[in-house]
């Protein structure tokens, strides 16, 4: 597909119609990025061989009115173009959007949804950043697909729409029948999203010259480094969130488990089955999480070794820590540690 892509650009095609949506709720940081990468082939500096082509893309800023729009930040962007004016687009992206302490109210832009459907059914790609998908779900047709979030909106956006299946770990999710239905995860995934349109459309060379221009990374580790363990604990089960609570600050200890069921005063298979029901989790895999969490906080923040963290979290084979945090985080404690501790050159230094 991309070697085709390639070739057709370089005939001087027609440019894709992009339009970036712009409604009250949306983040202005997302927008304006997207905005100006996918621009990147009009107003950057020429981008090698991916300059010399015809740009690819026509991005307009559309929304429900066209003028000046004040966004969640009450940061004021002007929307190019008024939904009304376009009968046809290639590429609907909907950025970032702020959900206030109500969460996301659906109804708020009927029109926009009803657009939305009409502009999908004439061919359009259907794109979100982060929390972007909460607008187009409201659409339908993401109902039986798979799509991403940030895992700080997963459970609200399950909640909401739970005919879509969520997948907050991953970075990029693509599906639907023409593969028209496009998500991308937590917050700065708008990276791997635009990179993809623009491999997708105008060839894997012209991505790469982009990601170098503007110095942009795939998330190729996924987003479950990024994520931060919390138990469930709206189950309303007494004895297993009295476990929860003590194991929350007792979990080096040796044997937590049996200490846990020993507290709860119920026969152990009983227990088991109370705690995975509530939680979703077996109890030493929930240990396990606490574990790995507070393991992660120390590879950011000590300069302790990793078998050192290791026995201070709970494990004394220090080759089965490494084995476990590998699997619970998809990274090495090393390749963690150097991938969130504060680079020597960000560090706060105190004068004599």
């Amino acid at each position: 597909m991309l070697r085709n892509a390639e070739q057709t650009v370089q005939t001087g095609p027609e440019p894709l119609h992009v339009s970036l949506i712009a409604i009250p709720e949306a983040v202005v940081s997302t927008l304006s990025g997207i905005f100006d990468v996918m621009n990147a082939f009009v107003i950057m500096p020429p981008l090698g061989d991916a300059q010399r082509r015809a740009p690819p893309f026509q991005v307009e800023i559309v929304g429900l009115e066209s003028g000046s729009l004040s966004l969640a930040s009450r940061i004021p962007v002007m929307v190019q173009r008024s939904i009304t004016a376009l009968d046809t687009t290639d590429i609907i992206i909907v950025p970032s959007i702020l959900l206030g302490p109500e969460g996301w109210r659906k109804g708020r832009h009927p029109e926009l949804v009803e657009w939305l459907r009409a502009m999908h059914r004439r061919g359009a790609l259907l794109c979100s950043a982060c929390s972007g998908v909460f607008l187009l779900a409201e659409t339908g047709l993401f109902d039986g697909a798979e799509a991403t979030v940030h895992f700080g909106y997963a459970n609200a956006f399950a909640a909401g729409f739970p005919q879509v299946h969520i997948h907050p770990e991953r970075v990029l999710v693509v599906s639907g029948e023409r593969e028209e239905l496009v998500s991308s995860g937590a917050s700065m995934t708008w990276h791997d999203l635009v990179l993809y349109l623009i491999a997708r459309h105008a060839g894997a060379t012209a991505a790469q010259e982009v990601a170098r221009c503007f110095a942009l990374q795939w998330h190729q580790d996924g987003l479950t480094p990024y994520m931060v363990f919390e138990g469930r604990n709206d189950h309303g089960d007494v004895a297993v969130q009295a476990a929860q609570e003590w194991v929350a600050t007792h979990f080096p200890v040796a044997s937590p488990l049996e200490e846990m069921i020993r507290r709860s005063g119920l026969a152990e298979r009983t227990f088991k089955r109370r705690f995975t029901a509530a939680t979703g989790l077996s109890p030493i895999a929930y240990v396990q999480r606490l574990r790995i969490e507070d393991a992660k906080r120390r590879l950011e923040r000590t300069e302790s070794s990793v078998d050192e963290i290791g026995w201070q979290v709970g494990y004394e084979e220090p080759a089965f820590f490494r084995r476990l945090f590998k699997r619970v985080t998809g990274l090495t404690p090393g390749g963690y540690r150097r991938r969130f501790k504060i680079p020597e050159y960000a560090q706060t230094r105190v004068r004599d």
